[in-house]
């Protein structure tokens, strides 16, 4: 039954590590006058020292604070390989936790980790109603027999969930697929912090000159920006061969943000292919970022397989057009086909190539698309995210 303490309810959340998407949220929900929270991470991954990233393939430290403005605590990890898969987390101690400390709810990210299922179980040992967010939809391909075994799985889960934050649209029909009542099923956006990024872009809009400037690009240059991980997935050559079609037709550049190991591939071969203008910057952290976003003209996530894709989110908070595919989650909520950018079938080059044209030739369609990329954006916020959990905690409330 839940309860309040102090005119709070007592809310516990699951997470793997700390996340710089997730932690200002936390820090916000810490704040509402109804909510008592205590963050549990699996983790200690981008804490203290840096560590070796596998999709940047290199050490990094976020340069923004975690671990401040929430009350969180560190679960001892049993893993010998953290973070690396199922295995990566195990963290028996969650039990315990929630048979001793009687929450009112405990909202778990996914399902995907064995601690997660630690989670569950102390859950329902201790009777806490349990709230999931996660990322899946249906665009994956799964073989028949992967689908059936995946299905009678998570019937049986869902069925003991008590409810659901959906990030968005596909993750909405994932969950309905899998039997859930719409009833049950919050909007909780896949957001990032617009305050800071908005921030930072009416801070450095007046200079974006003087930034071009610094990589050496001309005022009269338009950029084409790509800021993610340099791996097979987000389909980095794909953007590279479509710029290589239409580099003569336009005065423009091509920037690099991300490393990984299809970047010394891409520098190969604009080397090989005589390309100019295509910068390779590294890895940048999220304090270095909105000086990129702000010298572009249009931002590109070429990937398939991709459930959400929250540098679309970060790109928009700047007013940039969107050109991503039909396999990036954000695309269904966030990038309108010709209104804040394109929408083009994933691993089609020609088609990309297309879409940069036209992003980047029609002053009239970008100063639109600049628009309506910062009005979407305005609406897919933390204040959407607290809404959302605040509903979800209400309909428990009433339910139990």
């Amino acid at each position: 039954m839940m309860g309040k303490i102090d005119g709070k309810y007592k809310l516990a959340v699951l997470t793997s590590h700390p996340i710089q998407y997730q932690t200002p949220l936390f820090r916000i929900l810490s704040e509402h006058p109804e909510i008592d929270l205590t963050v549990y991470f699996c983790d200690r991954f981008g804490t203290g020292r840096e560590k070796y990233d596998a999709g940047f393939r290199m050490k990094i430290k976020w340069d923004i604070p975690l671990l401040e403005g929430y009350n969180y605590r560190f679960l001892r990890n049993f893993s010998l390989k953290p973070l690396s898969g199922f295995w990566g987390v195990i963290n028996p101690s969650i039990i315990k936790e929630l048979w001793n400390n009687s929450y009112d709810a405990i909202w778990i990210h996914g399902y995907a980790d064995l601690s997660n299922w630690f989670a569950f179980l102390g859950a329902w040992i201790s009777r806490t109603p349990i709230i999931l967010r996660g990322e899946s939809h249906l665009l994956n391909y799964r073989p028949a027999w992967k689908r059936i075994i995946k299905k009678i799985v998570l019937d049986m889960l869902f069925k003991r969930i008590d409810c659901f934050l959906s990030i968005g649209k596909l993750n909405t029909e994932y969950y309905k697929h899998y039997n859930v009542g719409e009833e049950k099923i919050f909007l909780t956006p896949y957001s990032v912090d617009n305050k800071f990024f908005m921030r930072k872009y009416k801070e450095l809009i007046e200079r974006k000159n003087d930034v071009k400037g610094k990589l050496g690009i001309s005022s009269d240059t338009s950029v084409i920006l790509y800021a993610s991980k340099m791996m097979p997935r987000k389909r980095p050559m794909d953007l590279l061969k479509a710029y290589e079609k239409i580099h003569n037709k336009v005065n423009m550049a091509l920037v690099f943000v991300g490393d990984g190991i299809e970047r010394s591939t891409l520098e190969v071969y604009t080397k090989s292919q005589n390309l100019k203008n295509v910068y390779f910057v590294g890895f940048k952290n999220q304090t270095e970022l909105p000086e990129f976003f702000v010298i572009a003209d249009v931002f590109v996530l070429p990937s398939i397989d991709e459930p959400w894709g929250l540098i679309i989110n970060e790109a928009m908070n700047f007013g940039l057009p969107v050109i991503t595919t039909d396999q990036v989650g954000a695309r269904y909520d966030l990038v309108r086909d010709g209104e804040n950018g394109f929408v083009y079938p994933a691993g089609d080059i020609g088609r990309l190539a297309e879409c940069l044209l036209k992003g980047l030739q029609d002053p009239y369609v970008k100063e639109k698309m600049v628009e309506n990329s910062l009005k979407i954006i305005s609406n897919w916020s933390y204040k959407e995210d607290i809404d959302g959990i605040l509903q979800a905690v209400e309909y428990i409330k009433k339910s139990c």
